[in-house]
């Protein structure tokens, strides 16, 4: 939002700035936080951070190429540039200020060796069209990566090349349909519980399935029974999320492979929660034919901000030879990248269905998730799946008196807490009063209105990085504020208070953004 000039801007605090006699106002700064203009008005297309002596005749040698009109960039000095950035990052929010308690995100503490690690020049700086005779250093890391990921979840093979999520979900429906294809079953329809991640329908129909919804039972796991009772020649896969979207483990998921692949079918299971079970439970024994697993969520990795990610996809001996290309492979020459010549000579990938991306995953992901697992150990990632388990379960048992928590009575939760807003409904006030009221508290919000099938959910993640000291401070505000909404519900219509601006309209800002500025 444009300011223009400091009569026009509001308080840190959201209200309005009071004008004093001659025109003259107050700054809009609260102590040291400082309110801060858009960069366009701090500078001038006149303003440079260099001075250039003599100035450079730069448009006679450009001809008609030159500028006929100011490029209106702003132009500022250095301190001012660097103060500029500063002052806004003061009003960020990130995982070195605080604990993230988003559900379904794990927005846990990426440990620094990993980032220096990352950033080994014979990694960093290595290009993909580079010769693999001069980055074997770089494929042997994603065939010992490779190798933790088969070990830890009893798979027989992997892809490496899907850059994330929702791309490794593609990547095994994509194998699911050619191996279909392969034995000529024309099958169509693909289940998907409604307690399953929504990315889930989205990819089964990108593939060109019908997408049929499983209904959840009581405890807020998938309805057993009625998926059975659906399973028939027409349906290709059933999509499961374990632990799911609820945060809660399916218990019947062994049952229901082998439901499944006696009708003959198979079981996609995102593993985006897989942080909550690595090193306890192996998916290939419980029969999973294909999961991705999302490394920037379970073995570190700043996530947010749209990524960057990474989304190996393990298979089943069923579903191996249709995995994407190219795969790492040692011959005898070193390591190599496995490409489609070589794969049509392969016993294990002849029927692969084709290429993901343009070149071999995320290097920096790869670097960084192996660098965790090493530091870790079999054991210690063990106990990062055991201390997110416990974390979580310690705030659903702290905050399940007041807050109402839908399926704390069917036994602990996995690694988020699950809540929702009944307990607010005689005050009027909503999950989203709640979550503005998290920020004056000085707590990022956790998720919210997800997942769907619980009416004004409020999903809390602590991860296993968060300390006990830090959990206490968490689940205090979260009290301090539902006791104080139920006593004076009119307080929190218009939360937050504090924030460097008041609360916003999301709708509005969702329907009719304001992606450009204009001068006043």
């Amino acid at each position: 939002m444009s300011m223009n000039n400091i009569g026009r801007v509001t308080r840190l605090s959201g209200e309005p700035l009071p004008e004093l006699p001659g025109g003259v106002t107050f700054t809009g700064n609260r102590g040291l936080m400082l309110e801060e203009p858009l960069i366009f008005e701090i500078g001038t297309p006149e303003g440079c951070g260099v001075d250039l002596q003599p100035v450079p005749d730069v448009p006679s040698r450009l001809g008609s190429l030159a500028r006929t009109a100011p490029m209106d960039i702003p132009g500022l000095s250095e301190p001012e540039t660097v103060r500029h950035f500063t002052r806004l990052s003061r009003q960020n929010y990130a995982i070195d200020l605080g604990i993230f308690p988003l559900g379904s995100c794990t927005m846990k503490h990426n440990p620094r060796l990993n980032e220096k690690m990352a950033r080994l020049p014979g990694f960093a700086d290595i290009h993909p069209l580079q010769p693999q005779s001069t980055v074997q250093g770089a494929l042997q890391l994603i065939d010992t990566l490779a190798h933790w990921l088969l070990t830890l979840t009893n798979m027989p093979a992997v892809a490496m090349s899907p850059k994330a999520g929702a791309h490794g979900e593609l990547c095994g429906m994509l194998a699911i349909r050619a191996a279909l294809e392969a034995r000529g079953d024309a099958r169509r329809v693909v289940l998907v519980p409604e307690s399953a991640h929504g990315t889930n329908p989205a990819t089964a129909a990108f593939c060109g399935y019908e997408v049929e919804n499983i209904p959840a039972n009581a405890r807020g796991r998938v309805d057993t029974a009625a998926l059975k009772a659906r399973l028939g020649p027409d349906v290709a896969a059933v999509m499961i999320t374990n632990p799911n979207t609820c945060g809660l483990f399916e218990p019947d998921l062994a049952d229901i492979c082998e439901a499944v692949h006696a009708a003959g079918g198979f079981v996609y299971c995102d593993g985006a929660n897989f942080n909550a079970i690595v090193g306890r439970v192996r998916p290939g024994d419980l029969g999973i034919d294909a999961m991705h697993i999302n490394l920037h969520k379970t073995f570190s990795t700043p996530h947010g901000g749209g990524g960057p990610g990474s989304g190996p996809v393990v298979f089943s001996d069923a579903l191996a030879p249709f995995a994407p290309l190219p795969f790492v492979r040692k011959g005898k020459d070193g390591y190599e990248l496995v490409e489609e010549e070589q794969a049509r000579e392969s016993a294990d990938h002849h029927q692969s269905f084709g290429r993901m991306v343009a070149f071999h995953g995320q290097m920096g992901m790869f670097v960084r998730a192996l660098s965790y697992m090493m530091s870790h150990g079999a054991d210690g990632l063990r106990q990062v799946a055991e201390d997110a388990v416990l974390n979580a379960n310690y705030i659903l048992a702290s905050l399940k008196d007041i807050y109402t928590a839908p399926y704390a009575d069917t036994g602990p939760c996995m690694h988020e807490a699950l809540f929702s807003d009944d307990f607010l409904h005689e005050t009027g006030l909503t999950t989203l009063d709640l979550a503005k009221a998290m920020i004056d508290e000085g707590f990022h919000p956790m998720t919210v209105y997800f997942p769907l099938v619980v009416h004004g959910a409020m999903l809390v993640e602590p991860t296993e990085t968060e300390s006990k000291a830090n959990l206490d401070q968490l689940i205090g505000a979260m009290r301090s504020i539902a006791l104080r909404m139920l006593a004076s519900p009119a307080d929190f219509r218009t939360s937050p208070h504090l924030a460097p601006r008041r609360r916003l309209d999301e709708t509005a800002a969702a329907r009719k953004p304001v992606l450009g500025y204009k001068a006043a």
